[in-house]
């Protein structure tokens, strides 16, 4: 190399360091660039911009950079920091959306971290007190950003931050109704104001009316924390508040487990109808004051609980807000905890802790303006048969506008002639309590859904017996007078009877109308023969049910008619039920079983009824689903349910009568 290439070189390097120097960066935006990029999923996109406190247990993004563009230590603030939350209101050139989101986030990541690392052991007092002050600050913050900065929620509609914001919102007013029930309300009773914590709780329960009167729950639970199994769909509605289930007592799971003596059922002590007992209801937290800076200086919430039935929207500073709810979870809580799967094999086996006499359900507190659909299971059974088919009518926004779901729960082993009976006067006499003059639009064209005895039940509601009952089963049996006379009282309400005028249109599923063959089997009979009525059943009513059963009243039967013997299509009371007239103002609908798609229709049954018993002529519509028995689970079903509840709902002209067997629809899930 010549000296005076050798002196260039050195030049150059020697410049070339000089402009490092001088320049910063200048020289790598020469040499390479300094900002890299790597190629992210859709999956990591959407989980980068909607993770969250509450999602992954970290700040959110928005949050990160907020705390980064204030110049704050991202690391110290990664961790619950109240010198973190103290000093980010005070960095100028934060706009108040970014700066009251991740505020209300910071709040929440520090009471998350004060909760119990066991779940259900209490915290200390002091750690209680910091954590529902945490949560207090957590949706005051949230709703400064929802309702007090310069746009309304309409205008950040589509954003995702505005969605996290009100889930920290909601979550921090379930996380502290929960806390203040268990700690303060469970045991104090209720009350307007509340000190706790540095702030003044003010309550507004006027929104609500809890079952049998009651002023406070039993438990308070978030629906959320709730899973299910069993029940096909959770139906909520997105919107504003914290979804909770209020739970109370069951008078009639309390009653069965009582001691025997005390039988659930039975007794003045045991309502014949009741609500729900785990109805749903949706929580809010409002701060007050004019504009941001009052509600930031406030130490007071107003606290108020709604019936979502009722409300579906609030108005927060005068924009319509959607109201949260969730109408599956109380309905699955109550199923899960009723004891009815035991309850209902004790009461058909006539054991101790079953149930003597029908109880109804009303799946919601009253509403005199939405009509009733009212249902009644079969054999065996209990409200828990309903599951999925309530669940769904209760889950769709316009029937559940339109209807509420009374259900009965009867005792299964009495025989059919004295259940029918009972649930009329049970029926007319709880429409005569909510509503006296009858006026009410719940009262008139109440829809009846009856699956199996049930729907044999259904059927002599809506039919009308004139003699015909009378005579195949009274005077057929050339009973002495004097014991008739004795005993007609009580014997003509179950024999003479009308249909009911509340009634306007009829379901009826796998409902064997003209009795089975299987009853009448060695098998049929065999269970038959496990079956006991109750005891105060037979004090009141045994030579009644004997003479029912063709028996003297010196007769040394070794058992009396049941249910069971009523189902044979040999059984008398039966033969002649199927022959009632059903009253032509009644709109009827068929849901038939059958086990399978091959074969002639009318030769096929579902595995206990056959076709030939359930079908019935003069119905308006009848569908054929391929399935067993419990055929008012299947999805084909519960749609053609609501298909019939939408057309009765709007009022549309009903088809003309259909062919028998027009439709067959194979169920997946068979």
């Amino acid at each position: 190399m010549t000296g005076g290439l050798y002196r260039r070189l050195r030049r150059a390097i020697v410049v070339a360091l000089l402009v490092a120097l001088l320049g910063g960066c200048a020289i790598l935006r020469e040499f390479g660039p300094s900002v890299a990029v790597e190629p992210m999923t859709p999956g990591e996109t959407i989980a980068l911009q909607r993770g969250d406190i509450l999602t992954t247990g970290r700040l959110s993004a928005a949050t990160a950079q907020t705390i980064r563009v204030a110049g704050l230590d991202t690391a110290a603030c990664a961790q619950p920091s109240i010198a973190c939350i103290d000093a980010l209101p005070g960095v100028e050139g934060i706009a108040d959306e970014r700066l009251q989101s991740a505020v209300s986030e910071l709040w929440l990541q520090h009471a998350l971290a004060l909760a119990s690392p066991v779940p259900g052991k209490p915290v200390d007092a002091a750690s209680a007190d910091a954590r529902l002050q945490a949560l207090f600050e957590a949706a005051r913050h949230a709703y400064v950003y929802l309702f007090y900065t310069a746009r309304l929620p309409g205008e950040r509609a589509f954003e995702d931050r505005q969605t996290q914001v009100r889930d920290w919102y909601n979550h921090a007013v379930q996380a502290a109704a929960t806390q203040l029930f268990d700690t303060r309300l469970r045991s104090a009773p209720a009350a307007d104001r509340i000190e706790v914590a540095g702030w003044t709780l003010h309550m507004d329960v006027t929104g609500v009316r809890l079952p049998g009167g009651t002023d406070m729950p039993q438990e308070l639970l978030p629906a959320a924390s709730l899973s299910f199994k069993g029940l096909r769909s959770i139906y909520r509605r997105d919107g504003f508040g914290a979804e909770m289930v209020a739970v109370m007592d069951d008078p009639v799971a309390a009653a069965a487990a009582a001691a025997p003596q005390a039988r659930a059922g039975h007794g003045p002590a045991v309502p014949a109808w009741s609500e729900m007992p785990s109805p749903s209801l949706t929580l809010l937290f409002r701060f007050p004051g004019e504009d941001a800076a009052q509600v930031l200086a406030t130490r007071e919430v107003l606290a108020s609980a709604h019936d979502p039935y009722i409300e579906d929207t609030v108005v927060l500073r005068g924009q319509p807000v959607p109201l949260a709810a969730n109408f599956s979870a109380g309905y699955g809580l109550w199923l899960a905890r009723s004891g009815f799967a035991v309850q209902s094999l004790r009461t058909l086996l006539g054991r101790e802790r079953g149930i003597e006499r029908p109880h109804l359900y009303m799946m919601q507190p009253y509403d005199p303006q939405r009509r009733i659909v009212l249902m009644i299971h079969g054999l065996a059974s209990s409200p828990e048969a309903w599951v999925n088919v309530a669940n769904e009518i209760m889950g769709d926004e316009a029937l559940r506008r339109n209807y509420q779901v009374w259900q009965v729960y009867y005792p299964t082993n009495m025989p059919i002639a004295l259940n029918q009976a009972a649930i009329r006067r049970l029926v007319i006499d709880a429409l005569a309590h909510v509503d006296p003059d009858g006026q009410a639009p719940a009262s008139r064209d109440i829809v009846l859904i009856g699956h199996s005895m049930g729907g044999v039940i259904a059927r002599l509601l809506v039919s009308s017996s004139g003699d015909a009952l009378w005579d195949a089963v009274v005077e057929a049996r050339e009973i002495e007078p004097a014991r008739l006379a004795r005993i007609r009282p009580r014997l003509e309400p179950m024999l003479r009877f009308e249909p009911m005028p509340q009634v306007g249109r009829a379901v009826f599923i796998a409902a064997p109308h003209r009795g089975t063959e299987v009853a009448g089997t060695r098998l049929g009979r065999w269970i038959s023969g496990l079956v006991r009525l109750p005891l105060t059943l037979l004090e009141g009513f045994g030579d009644v049910i004997q003479a029912l059963a063709g028996h003297d009243a010196d007769s040394d039967a070794t058992r009396s008619p049941n249910s069971i013997d009523n189902l044979s299509k040999d059984d008398p009371f039966v033969r002649a039920a199927a022959q009632l007239p059903i009253s032509p103002a009644v709109r009827l609908h068929s849901i038939v079983a059958r086990r399978s798609a091959e074969g002639d229709l009318a030769d096929s049954d579902d595995g206990l009824v056959p076709y030939r018993s359930a079908h019935l002529p003069n119905a308006l519509s009848e569908k054929v689903i391929v399935s067993g028995h419990s055929v008012q689970e299947t999805a084909p079903a519960v749609l053609e349910i609501r298909r019939i509840l939408h057309q009765d709902m709007a009022g549309r002209p009903d088809a003309t009568p259909v062919r028998p067997g027009h439709e067959a629809i194979v169920d997946p899930g068979a």
